[in-house]
């Protein structure tokens, strides 16, 4: 893991004019197992290593955008928890990575405590946006790892984002399951967030040697069209292995399948604008 000091935000905006206004990315589906936080952190990494300043936001309790990225989780280390809770300011809480123009904004278990804090509060889907406007000038990017629930964190961070990308396993319930999942958001944006936009709809674990993987592909791009984004992330071991050693899979290992498919999403994300 990277021991790297917190970094001030006024740092991290050298060279980026304030007046920027960066683009506020969700990750999120309802579905668990599906490449979420490897889609997280390996975008993020592909943004950032071509030339964007990009902050990692670890909205899961479990933390696993933020070890998979290389920071450490120490016993007093300040996260998003507090931020959401305390009001820390976020200039003390994001954390550099071994990616020079990446940053992330810890997680860790205190954070499931946000849906008890907040269960009486009014506007508690609205306190990421709040934290997170101040500062979306500071970057390019701002990428956000929902749960995998519908929680009130995933609710916060769709209620942030501009825009959300759904990673989606090539398996047999994967239409059902998006299906559900644009209901739910049908309902958060004629309530909270009417301006969120649908990034687009990314297949992942997809495997060229089974016919399954083929026919939930053709399916979804039947169904959605170009909502389904044209890159596809195959099932890789390399992706599988990277953060055990707290890297993301384009510095793990940057000639592998699973590297370049991230690459060429990023390409993709970043042609949207």
């Amino acid at each position: 893991m990277w021991n790297i000091p917190h970094l001030e935000i006024a740092t991290v905006c050298d060279n980026l004019e304030r007046s920027f206004m960066g683009k506020i990315l969700a990750i999120a589906n309802q579905k668990g197992g599906v490449g979420k936080t490897t889609t997280a952190i390996n975008l993020a990494a592909a943004i950032a290593k071509s030339g964007r300043k990009v902050l990692l936001v670890d909205a899961d309790p479990q933390g696993n955008a933020t070890s998979g990225s290389g920071v450490s989780k120490t016993i007093n280390q300040k996260t998003l928890y507090h931020a959401m809770v305390s009001g820390e300011s976020i200039r003390e809480l994001v954390i550099p990575t071994e990616i020079e123009l990446l940053w992330v904004l810890p997680s860790d278990k205190n954070l499931a405590g946000v849906e008890i804090e907040f269960a009486e509060t009014t506007d508690r889907g609205r306190i990421l946006k709040r934290i997170l406007d101040p500062i979306r000038d500071f970057f390019h990017y701002i990428i956000i790892d929902c749960p995998p629930s519908l929680g009130i964190l995933t609710v916060n961070g769709l209620t942030a984002a501009d825009s959300l990308l759904v990673p989606i396993q090539c398996e047999y319930f994967a239409l059902e399951g998006v299906t559900e999942l644009f209901e739910t958001l049908a309902r958060l944006k004629r309530e909270l967030n009417p301006g969120l936009a649908i990034e687009g709809l990314l297949l992942t674990m997809y495997d060229e040697r089974t016919n399954l993987s083929a026919a939930v592909a053709k399916d979804l791009r039947d169904f959605y069209g170009p909502q389904v984004l044209e890159t596809v992330i195959p099932r890789n071991v390399t992706l599988a292995e990277a953060p055990s050693f707290g890297k993301s899979v384009l510095s793990y290992d940057p000639r592998s399948r699973g590297a370049l498919s991230y690459i060429e999403l990023a390409k993709e994300i970043l042609n949207h604008g």
